[in-house]
């Protein structure tokens, strides 16, 4: 990917970096990123001398189709690794087993722990579940990431991305290791995440909102359902009314013509 992707892509985009000394230059640590775009996951690691291996979302793997089976295979050339997001607790685990795998062999995991893109370039509550966990697992430092504008490069459901500079800001690397043995105390995972989260705010320079980003797209998507069904009443309200007012003239233009039927009938008599 760096030489066939990685290049190229720098050349046409030009992205700007920061922080490029915060990532270690041998070791494990954990690259926590927010999620503005799909091509998140091509500059980020662009940019660095390192591999970073992400969990993808195991339909990039499983969709049927030439199209499919091409990115499936580019996802798994780069190193990717398909997690099922569906399967609840246990996709959740082996996104966890995941993670402490490739930390385990001394690289750089990346994760963006809002758990999905952003649907409005907000930044979002982060979930506990994963970046936590395996940070408090396996003790290494994790290290807040911040994509600037990608979003406005390729939005979701464009294909053809805008040529402009990207920015990535990487912060200093944060030790969760006062923390150490405690990956199962709730009220522990969701203090590292917010102070990863508060980070990744500082360094973006985003609004947050306090809810999951996958709560905020049910809202956008339930308000556009909504929208639209009232555009739809609309427009049968508009329809109706351009129907009763058609017939309130055909109406009086009856009655006119009988009106003036009866008044030639009395001038003739």
């Amino acid at each position: 990917m760096k030489f066939s992707i990685g290049g190229p892509l720098k050349l046409a985009f030009r992205p700007w970096v920061e922080g490029l000394e915060n990532i270690p230059a041998e070791g494990p640590a954990i690259l926590a990123s927010n999620h503005l775009s799909f091509s998140d996951s091509f500059f980020l690691p662009a940019v660095l001398d390192r591999k970073v291996t992400f969990i993808a979302k195991a339909e990039y793997f499983t969709t049927p189709g030439v199209k499919g089976r091409m990115t499936a295979a580019f996802f798994k050339g780069v190193g990717q690794l398909p997690v099922d997001r569906s399967g609840g607790r246990g996709a959740g685990e082996a996104a966890i087993k995941s993670g402490v795998d490739v930390l385990q062999r001394g690289e750089l995991f990346g994760i963006y722990p809002e758990g999905t893109r952003s649907p409005d370039g907000r930044l979002y509550r982060g979930k506990p579940g994963g970046l936590a966990r395996v940070a408090l697992a396996t003790g290494a430092p994790v290290i807040p990431v911040a994509m600037i504008d990608t979003e406005k490069i390729q939005p979701p459901g464009k294909v053809m991305p805008k040529l402009m500079r990207p920015g990535i800001r990487i912060g200093r690397p944060l030790d969760f290791s006062r923390y150490s043995g405690m990956e199962h105390d709730r009220f522990v995972l969701r203090a590292v995440t917010d102070e990863v989260m508060y980070e990744i705010m500082k360094l973006s320079g985003q609004e947050y909102v306090d809810i999951y980003a996958t709560a905020a797209k049910r809202q956008i998507a339930e308000a556009a359902k909504a929208q639209k069904q009232a555009q739809k009443e609309a427009q049968k309200e508009a329809e109706q009314a351009r129907k009763d007012a058609e017939q309130a003239r055909t109406e009086a233009r009856h009655e006119a013509d009988r009106a003036g039927r009866a008044d030639k009938e009395q001038t003739g008599s």
